[in-house]
């Protein structure tokens, strides 16, 4: 008999709603020792439907309390995605108390029936209660355009070389930026897209920052931008990237190469947090971990959505280029204890680790003597398994996830997920597993593959393995709960 409960597939160390729909996160702000998450949510169905703003605040990024709805629609529409500040200096005038408050910068999306096509306006709301109640802008909306119908998004950050807030705003095929003295009255600066990038599916999700190059001081600015599923690719909804300048009014790429934050088929909408204080001085991204291909078919029971781990993110020189690194934030370490350390393994074949664990984190610096393929089974059951194989031929890390348990609800689900390493000679790997989700990190979080899974257990036990030759593990630990 199948059983299907709402807590099943319910994350252990993933956010997911108590209830009904969620997707993009939005509004991510940090503020009086608490992380605040909003994100995209529909409290009356496990589909997507008229958005609010769900709302969940934390002391560590892992462990989340889920708030009362922040934002409701209204005549103007419901609430897209945004972004979130403190108006520390009370550039607004919202806050004449003198205590700084947060301000909400979010999409007010008014459908119009089908004779005409929906209007997207920027809008703002504040609190002055850490996020606990919220008030609208009597000026509503702050923004809007009169001839762009997907105009949504707004992430916006106090730049402190021209001394104005700058608004990434989506704009069909392009991101505009926008600029203000207070929050309020905004001026067009630039547009950037035209003929660089990805265009397969509609421009989503901008965040624009900075990034420092590692083992240096030098910084570079980051643009992500969202890429929607246009339903003909094979890979559906991701998220690519641009490394370049920005002096206050426009962003100017490095080069013309499109690069994928992502490998795998479930990272999509992510954008950063803001006001992490100077002296921690982190990046810490989050991102909604699905596919818009099947996201309102997966088989989760009264809920839908979960976010992925929150990531440092920094930039490294690899091979004379830049890529964005990403690492699950320091906070995780405390919520898993060693099982196992392993040191000079040999493994000609099949070398087999017992872990009936609810989540698990294991790490593998893996040393190729002469395989010509070589990875890692997962065991979720002993009849529900996935695959992570490295070809040494092609250079070539698979995830293939077809007998990992539930798979019938979208074509696209069974396919494998690839990535192209820098050589297969030496590899390390992190593998984070939680009940519903496998996130792979590849080289200290060089490259990410980021995949959803459905199997009845976590996992009873992983198989690393080899082909045609020997591998040796030079070191690893295979971490398990800490309670």
């Amino acid at each position: 008999m199948k059983i299907n409960s709402v807590e099943k597939y319910r994350p252990a160390l993933h956010f997911s709603p108590k209830s009904n729909w969620m997707n993009d996160p939005n509004g991510l702000v940090y503020f009086k020792g608490e992380y605040h998450l909003f994100y995209q949510h529909n409290p009356n169905d496990s589909v997507w439907g008229p958005m609010h703003w769900g709302h969940a605040v934390s002391k560590d990024l892992i462990t989340w309390n889920e708030l009362d709805i922040a934002l409701f629609p209204d005549e103007l529409g419901t609430i897209f995605s945004g972004s979130a500040v403190i108006d520390w200096n009370n550039t607004s005038g919202l806050f004449p108390e003198g205590d700084p408050g947060i301000v909400a910068i979010f999409t007010h999306h008014l459908d119009r029936g089908q004779e005409l096509p929906p209007v997207q306006t920027q809008s703002l709301a504040f609190s002055t209660d850490q996020g606990r109640t919220w008030k609208k802008y009597d000026g509503n909306p702050v923004l809007k355009h009169q001839t762009k119908i997907d105009f949504r998004d707004p992430k916006v950050f106090w730049h402190e070389q021209t001394n104005k807030w700058i608004m990434s705003l989506a704009t069909g095929q392009s991101i505009s930026f926008y600029s203000s003295p207070n929050l309020i009255d905004w001026n067009f600066e630039s547009e950037f897209g035209e003929d660089i990038g990805s265009h397969v599916g509609v421009w989503e999700c901008p965040d624009l920052f900075e990034l420092t190059i590692e083992n240096s001081n030098d910084k570079k600015w980051v643009l992500f931008v969202s890429v929607g599923d246009n339903g003909k690719t094979e890979h559906g909804s991701r998220t690519q990237y641009f490394i370049g300048s920005f002096d206050g009014s426009s962003f100017k790429p490095d080069n013309t190469e499109t690069k994928w934050l992502d490998f795998g088929k479930d990272n999509y909408a992510g954008v950063s947090f803001s006001d992490i204080p100077m002296e921690d001085g982190r990046r810490i991204y989050l991102s909604w971990m699905t596919n818009w291909r099947y996201a309102n078919q997966v088989p989760t029971d009264g809920w839908r959505g979960q976010m992925s781990l929150p990531r440092e993110l920094t930039l490294r020189k690899v091979n004379e280029d830049l890529l964005v690194v990403q690492k699950p934030v320091r906070e995780l370490t405390s919520y898993f204890q060693i099982r196992e350390e392993i040191s000079d393994l040999p493994i000609k074949s099949e070398h087999r680790f017992e872990l009936n664990e609810s989540y698990a984190d294991v790490e593998l610096t893996i040393d190729n003597t002469d395989a010509k393929s070589y990875g890692l089974k997962i065991y979720h059951t002993e009849d529900q398994y996935s695959i992570i194989s490295i070809d040494t031929v092609t250079s070539t890390l698979t995830l293939d996830r077809s007998n990992s348990g539930e798979i019938d609800f979208s074509d696209m689900f069974s396919l494998p997920q690839s990535l192209t390493l820098n050589g297969t000679e030496k590899i390390n790997l992190r593998i984070i597993m939680d009940s519903s989700s496998l996130e792979v990190l590849v080289n200290d979080g060089e490259l990410s593959l980021t995949s959803l899974v459905y199997p009845d257990k976590t996992c009873e036990s992983i198989s690393l393995f080899t082909t045609n030759g020997q591998v040796n593990v030079i070191q690893g630990k295979i971490k398990v709960p800490s309670v």
